[in-house]
This record gives structure tokens, sequence and C-alpha cells, in this order.
């Protein structure tokens, strides 16, 4: 039995993180070296056409990989792909879950794929991605 085979329906439970703040987006803004003021600057982001600072896209997209890696490990991350849906804002605060996925493996390999999602407070869509990991140990004493 492959290793998704084993892993489907063993995902960790969702991860919530916020409400977040306009010093959220700071910290991020600092650690990346993105200071583009649409983050944090309530008057650029307003006449920018949006409702205020917005997150950072990575900020989002970061937390969907931390939520994988911490699961499977991230000596084993192979591949992370990830479609914006739409801006979050503070105040908003994010669910990212995700599932085991059956797609075509290459011969002679184990691959675990991901399907992630990060949503709003709302429900709405934030963030999607698709992961790939190779063989991680809790997969060797999964059932």
């Amino acid at each position: 039995m492959s290793t998704a085979a084993r892993l489907a329906g063993t995902e960790p439970a969702p991860r919530t993180l916020g409400p977040l703040t306009v010093t959220d987006f700071v910290r991020y803004q600092g650690a990346s070296g993105d200071f583009n003021p649409i983050h944090h600057d309530h008057l650029f982001a307003t006449s920018s056409g949006y409702e205020g600072p917005l997150g950072i896209g990575m900020l989002a997209a970061g937390a969907m990989n931390a939520w994988a890696t911490d699961w499977l490990g991230p000596d084993h991350i192979r591949r992370t792909r990830m479609r914006w849906k739409r801006p979050v804002f503070a105040g908003h605060t994010l669910t990212i879950t995700g599932k085991v996925v059956a797609e075509p493996h290459e011969e002679g390999q184990d691959y675990v794929d991901l399907e992630v999602s990060v949503h709003n407070q709302d429900g709405e869509l934030a963030v999607q991605g698709w992961m790939r990991f190779v063989r991680p140990p809790s997969a060797e004493t999964a059932p």
C-alpha cells in the first residue's frame, strides 16, 4: 500500500490563524523584506482601492506550508504550488485545512500529494495549494 493511501484520512486538525492585525503584517514585512505600504499604510491601501492594509500573500501561504510540514516534516517536502484567490485583511481569521489526494505517481516512487486550502472567517477561499512530500517517517508506522 502506498504512503498516500496509508495517510489518507489521517490529516491533522485545521489550524486557525488570527484575527490578523496590521502589526502581524508589519512583522511579516520585516522578516520578508517586502515593505510595500499597501500592507501597513491605511491611506495608501484605501487609495489603491482596498478596504485597508492587506496581508502579504506569503503570510497565508507560509501558514499553509507550516501546517503541512508540521505534519509530514520539512525534510520531506518536494514541491509547493499555490494560487491566491482573494486578499486577507486585518481582522480576518484564517483556517488552514488539507487532505491527501490521489494522483498518478512515478514508477518506483512513493509520494504523498496534498491539496491544502486557507479560508477566511466567512468561508471564502483565500489561498489554494498543492504540495508533494516523499516518504515521511510517520508513514512507516501508519496503519
